[in-house]
C-alpha cells in the first residue's frame, strides 16, 4: 500500500493565530509535525497543504513539501482530499498540524490496520483514559468500538457512561478511550467525503468522521499507548515545552 501523510496546516485559528508557526524547543511546530510524519516507516512521501505563504516559506526553509490551496474549504478534510486527487497513492494520512508530539509508531500502526482491512475505509487511532478530567472534557474526543475495533461512535460527551461502573468490579478504574488526531483514508474514500453533505450528529458534534459512520462508511480504530494532544491554545503549547524540558531534564 502506498501511503502519503498530507498535513492541512492554516495560519488563521480563533484561539491561536499563527499557531503552526509558533515555536516549540527551537523549531516551528508545524516542522515538529512534518518529522514525525517523516519517521513513520509506512508513508513514502510527506506534504503540507497551506493557504499562508508563511507556513509555505517555512516548510521549504526546513527543507520539507508544501503545496499551497486555493479554495473555500469546509474542514482540513476537504483541503486534503483537493490536494490528494492528483496524487498517485492507494491511502492518504491525515495528521491535523496542530499535532507535534505524534508517535510514528501510531502512525504506522494506523496505515497498517487499513492495509489488513480491506473492507474498511478509514482507520485511526485511541488510548485509554487513565483519569476523570480527560473522560469529562469536552475536548478529548472519546471513540467507543465493536470487539472488532470498527468504531461505533465518536462524541465529545463522556461515552460509555459509568453509571454501573460501582456494581461492576472489572470496570473500576475504566474510563474509555481517547480519539487521537490522526486518520488514514483510503483515496477513494477521501475523494467522496467532500461530495457527502454534513450530517446532524457530525454537526451536533462537531466532529467530521461522524460523517463516514452516518454514511455507511467502516473506520477501522486501533489502540495505542502512545499518547498524543493537540495544541489548540498557547496554554496547550506552554505545557508541552514544559513537558519537553522535564523530561531533558530526567533523562
Amino acid at each position: 500500500m502506498k501511503a502519503v501523510c498530507i498535513i492541512p496546516a492554516r495560519y488563521a485559528s480563533t484561539r491561536f493565530p499563527g499557531k503552526p508557526l509558533a515555536e516549540l524547543a527551537g523549531k516551528p511546530m508545524i516542522q515538529w509535525v512534518y518529522e514525525r510524519a517523516k519517521s513513520a516507516k509506512t508513508i513514502q512521501d510527506v506534504i503540507v497543504a497551506t493557504d499562508d505563504q508563511r507556513i509555505f516559506d517555512a516548510v521549504q526553509s526546513f527543507g520539507g513539501r508544501a503545496v499551497m490551496t486555493v479554495g473555500d474549504y469546509q474542514s482540513g478534510t476537504d483541503r486534503i482530499a483537493d490536494v490528494a486527487k492528483d496524487i498517485n497513492c492507494d491511502a492518504v494520512v491525515n495528521l491535523q498540524g496542530d499535532e507535534p508530539w505524534m508517535n510514528p509508531e501510531t502512525l504506522d500502526l494506523s496505515v497498517r490496520a487499513l492495509e489488513s482491512k480491506p473492507y474498511c475505509d478509514v482507520s485511526t487511532a485511541m488510548i485509554k483514559i487513565t483519569d476523570e478530567k480527560t473522560y469529562l472534557s469536552p475536548n478529548a474526543v472519546k471513540a467507543v468500538c465493536a470487539s472488532d475495533g470498527i468504531a461505533l461512535y465518536f462524541s465529545r460527551s463522556p461515552i460509555p457512561s459509568r453509571a454501573r461502573a460501582g456494581a461492576l468490579p472489572e470496570f473500576a478504574g475504566f474510563w474509555g478511550f481517547k480519539h487521537l488526531g490522526l486518520y488514514v483514508y483510503r483515496k477513494e474514500a477521501l475523494l467522496a467525503f467532500p461530495k457527502l453533505k454534513p450530517t446532524f450528529l457530525e454537526r451536533l458534534e462537531c466532529l467530521e468522521q461522524i460523517r463516514f459512520l452516518e454514511n455507511g462508511y467502516k473506520i477501522k480504530v486501533v489502540e495505542t499507548t502512545h499518547d498524543s494532544t493537540g495544541i489548540d491554545t498557547p496554554e496547550d503549547l506552554q505545557s508541552l515545552k514544559d513537558m519537553i524540558k522535564n523530561s531533558e531534564v530526567n533523562s
